[in-house]
């Protein structure tokens, strides 16, 4: 049995495969001590649209590098579906020399591509590894299983990837029985994802059953929920008797990668729980977890609507709006609304014709009392949010406003505001963000017919506070507000400082 280390290439997915060289030094060292047989350091691929890291195109001096670094083999791997078979020579030609094995990322409904390709690769004198992913979902694909027993001859390793990490020690034993029925001789390979805490356990059973090979990363870093963890993987095996670990290169190389933990937060969570345990695609779940406003309720609840096979969870009547409104104030979750609600009472009150558009529910409290029309906006988990910040005491005379149908995240009205909800049709003056709160108080200003639009708690952050998820944020917000502006000849102003670019215009000028 032989243990596969690939850190570099499914850490990829958080680092955007960019990795700093102190890093990589610590963990070809490391690795150079441990019982690890194989790095595989990263993709080559043909040029995509968007950025992708040095480790995602390997140029020749950085395989130089790592092969002059290290005598355990290295891996590359090809993602099938962006390889064609004219790409084989230009990308694998410059790897000769310097990686031992290419593996092939493959869906299992392209499997017939697939070998052509890995054919191609197989002559060029490599070591060939067929990833073939899904394998929760193998057993109803009779077309894919049928052309198994022609990777004789062709795949070095035959890869069950468990993509999803929902498998479970019987789906291991019962896959791999599977397989050999097709492609008795052919040595297997494992790669346990671990949504379900189970890629131990998983990894562990294909060893077992007489997998020739299994992947693990430090600290367990890739895609999504991450990977068995290579030193949880070493420290078990050795426990049992059947590998001689050094510990002291294995703490070294954890403690690098779990400072970087630190910033990058891989790992299973809830969403990736559920996703898990109903084959799930991570791609969505790795992008909604990083979301400011996407709490794990509505992900889950996506999540569920997905496993159910439905577009939502509720359905809700359109709006039919049939007033107007000369000036909206939206009120969005910064502290300028505390900072400065005795102004905004005064103003309101002054301006008893102005509606209030709650583009957040968080400082909906300040706003009690006032005789202004108030509308909230729901997005995600905002029914939440509400039930929170008015402590079970609803507003029940309000409109609560939900994005255009379906919604991706699902929908939660509070029960004793189902009768209040109504969705935005699909006529919006954006096609973006449809499901961002911003968007949707802008649209029911737009709906309202508004000549005025204030923001209040849009408040904007300063350079050196702006994280990444803050940074995404004020972008979306950023192009909500031109995209407004161009639809409606209508220009956001805020009635405090901000650093967004729309006009200020002092609340209390207006008093």
């Amino acid at each position: 049995m032989k243990i596969l280390d690939c850190s570099l290439r499914d850490g990829g997915y958080y680092t955007n495969w960019d990795f700093d060289r102190n890093l990589v030094n610590t963990y070809i060292k490391a690795c150079n001590d441990l019982p690890v047989d194989y790095l595989e350091v990263g993709y080559r691929s043909i040029p995509l649209q968007g950025y992708y890291g040095e480790y995602f195109y390997l140029p020749i001096y950085v395989m130089q590098r790592l092969k002059a670094q290290t005598t355990k083999k290295l891996v590359i791997i090809l993602n099938e579906k962006d390889i064609r078979l004219e790409h084989v020579q230009e990308l694998l030609s410059p790897c000769l020399g310097l990686i031992d094995m290419v593996r092939l990322a493959i869906d299992p409904q392209q499997f017939g591509r697939a070998l052509t390709l890995a054919e191609a690769v197989k002559k060029m004198g490599f070591e060939v590894g067929f990833n073939v992913m899904y394998m929760s979902k193998w057993k109803g694909q009779k077309d894919f299983l049928e052309l198994l027993p022609k990777v004789k001859g062709i795949a070095d390793y035959f890869y069950m990837v468990d993509s999803y990490g929902g498998v479970y020690p019987q789906d291991v034993k019962e896959t791999i029985q599977l397989v050999r029925s097709y492609i008795p001789d052919v040595p297997l390979g494992f790669h346990g994802h671990n949504n379900m805490e189970l890629a131990l356990i998983n990894t562990l059973t294909a060893i077992e059953e007489g997998c020739a090979m299994v992947d693990a990363t430090v600290t367990g870093m890739g895609r999504g929920a991450g990977n068995v963890k290579t030193e949880l993987l070493l420290t078990a095996l050795n426990a049992q008797g059947k590998l001689e670990v050094d510990f002291n290169p294995l703490s070294k190389v954890v403690d690098a990668f779990s400072a970087l933990q630190k910033t990058y937060e891989w790992g299973t969570n809830l969403p990736y729980m559920v996703s898990g345990a109903h084959s799930l695609p991570q791609k969505d779940v790795m992008d909604w977890v990083g979301k400011r406003y996407y709490s794990f309720n509505s992900i889950i609840r996506a999540l569920q609507n997905q496993a159910k096979g439905v577009s939502d969870n509720i359905s809700v009547k359109n709006w039919e709006n049939k007033h107007s409104s000369e000036s909206v104030l939206i009120v969005g979750g910064g502290p300028s609304v505390q900072a400065h609600k005795e102004a905004i009472i005064q103003f309101l009150n002054l301006n008893k014709n102005v509606t209030v558009v709650h583009a957040s529910s968080k400082n909906a409290l300040t706003f009690e009392g006032i005789e202004n029309q108030q509308i909230f906006c729901l997005v995600g988990n905002e029914g939440h949010r509400m039930e929170e910040v008015f402590k079970g005491d609803l507003p029940l005379d309000n409109l609560c406003v939900l994005p255009p149908s379906p919604r991706k995240m699902g929908t939660y009205i509070p029960s004793t505001l189902i009768d209040k909800g109504v969705e935005l049709n699909q006529d919006t003056f954006s096609k973006k963000y449809i499901d961002s709160h911003c968007f949707i108080a802008l649209q029911v200003a737009k709906n309202l017919n508004a000549q005025n639009v204030y923001l209040i708690g849009f408040d904007g952050y300063a350079k050196a506070m702006m994280d990444e998820k803050a940074q995404e944020l004020f972008a979306e917000n950023t192009y909500l507000f031109n995209k407004f502006q161009e639809a409606s000849g209508i220009q956001p102003v805020s009635l405090v400082n901000t650093s967004y670019p729309v006009p200020s215009l002092s609340i209390f000028s207006l008093l």
